[in-house]
Order: C-alpha cells, then structure tokens, then sequence
C-alpha cells in the first residue's frame, strides 16, 4: 500500500477547510437571491433554495436606475483598462530598454508615489481636475483612473519586460523592423500572461472603485454600480433578496474578464509565445 503523507493530508484538508469558508458564504449569499419575500436573513443559513425565484434579479436590474449605472460602470472600466493597458506598456517597454538620463531616478519617484496612500491624494486630484473643469465628466474620471495606476502598472511590467531575449528584438532590427515593430510583433504578444493578469486587476479595481467616482461625479444619471449598490442598501436594507440579487448582477462583469482571459495566465510562457510569433 503507497504510504500517507501526514502533512500533505493536513495541507490537503486545510485547503479544503479554506475553500468551503470562501464558497459557503457565496452559497448563501446565491440562495438567498434566489427566495422571495426575504426580509430578514434565512437563519439557519440556506445554502439551496426549496424554490428557485428569479423575480429579485428582475427587480433589482429595474429599480433605481441600476441597469444605467451598469452601463456607466462597465464603459468607464472598459475604456479605463484598454488606456491603462496602452500606457503602461508602453511606459514599461521605455523603462525596459531604452536608456536615458535619469532613467532610475524618475523609475525610482515611481515608486515613491505608490506608497502615498490614494486617500492622501483627493485634495489635490480633485484641484487639478477642478481646474481643468472636468469635475463630474467621465474623462476626469478616466484621466485619474489612468494616471494614477501608471507607477504601479509600470513597475509590474517592466520585470516581465525585461525578461524577454533581446536577441529577438535584434532579430527584428536587422531585417529593418522599428521599435514600433518590436513593440507590437514582439513585446505584447510575448506578454500575454502578464497583460491578461493586468487586464484582470486593472478591470476589477476600476469596476469595484467608490471612493474617487463618490467625489468627483455629482450627477445622478453619471453614477457608477458601486455607488447604485450603497444606495440600493440603503434604499432596501430589510429586503436581503434584491440586495444580494443586486450585489450577484454587479460580480458578473468580474468573473466574466476572468473567464476570457485565465487561459493567458495559466498556460503562457515565452517560449510558448515565440514558436506562436
């Protein structure tokens, strides 16, 4: 008989331990969705309905104008990461290999401006964009959402970057390809992996963000989901099946952009990347 590893059995049942935690909640929070006329919380907690209504999601899609502060939120998260995605790597590509006066020194404020906690920042975000008079715009919503993640995004790509062969770029130079060239038929597509991972965080932290949208946009209709959902808990705080419908409709967009981009970042690598190239 193959003999039992003690403590890959107990990483193995904590593991398991850990993961029921995580899906048990989610479980009852999707039961709960899912029973009509839940004005107080199922105690003990039922994690499969008796019968499956759908009448709460209808509902929540339709109150308060929910289904427009959806679209907002999912335009501006979108535009957001396609222009994040755009800089950064090219920002990262620059940092990567070019050299230049100063080069460290600027990579290095980078990295200062990434350990000032963003709440520190409002007062003079919100200056600047006051000044520009793009207070309660999308655009400077997006001009803060861009510009603020350009340090990190940089700082996380650049080591991907760099980690690519340089003889493949001089490959290209030779049969008289630019940088632009590199950059588009070498960079990025040997980047799959870490630009699906960008792609993903950059996507979920825009779609999730409250504070910022909370301060800077002041019409209703401009909303985003985030601030919809503390409204829709205010507004319905006895009615727990149209809260969690409406907080489950909001979680769709992020495991969607998951789904579509996971096989990147699981299976890449950059020999994988320059067989496919």
């Amino acid at each position: 008989m193959k003999k039992i590893n003690i403590p890959q059995l107990f990483l193995h049942i904590f593991l398991l331990i850990c993961v029921a935690a995580m899906i048990v909640p989610f479980l009852y929070m999707i039961s709960t969705a899912l029973t009509k006329d839940t004005y107080v919380m199922p105690y003990p907690p039922i994690l499969i309905p008796k019968t499956f209504y759908t009448g709460n999601f209808k509902d929540a899609w339709l109150s308060n104008n929910f289904f427009r502060y959806f679209l907002n939120s999912l335009y501006i998260s979108v535009i957001s990461t396609v222009l994040s995605l755009f800089i950064a790597t090219l920002s990262a590509y620059g940092f990567a290999r070019f050299s230049f006066p100063g080069k460290e020194m600027l990579f290095n404020v980078y990295l200062f401006t990434m350990m000032v906690p963003g709440v520190l920042n409002i007062v003079a975000q919100y200056t600047v964009i006051n000044g520009l008079h793009l207070v309660d715009t999308y655009s400077g919503l997006l001009l803060l959402y861009v510009g603020t993640g350009i340090a990190g995004n940089t700082f996380f790509l650049r080591g991907f970057f760099e980690s690519i062969p340089k003889e493949l770029e001089e490959s290209i130079i030779i049969d008289g390809g630019t940088r632009w060239t590199i950059y588009r038929h070498v960079i990025l597509p040997l980047s799959k992996p870490a630009l699906a991972t960008f792609a993903i965080f950059a996507f979920e932290g825009t779609w999730d963000e409250f504070f910022v949208a909370l301060t800077f946009i002041k019409t209703e209709i401009k909303r985003t989901l985030p601030i919809a959902i503390m409204l829709f808990q205010g507004e319905f705080a006895t009615k727990w099946g149209l809260v969690f419908a409406a907080s489950l409709i909001a979680v769709v967009p992020v495991i969607l952009i998951f789904v579509v981009f996971q096989k990147y970042f699981i299976r890449g690598g950059i020999q994988e990347g320059a067989i496919k190239g």
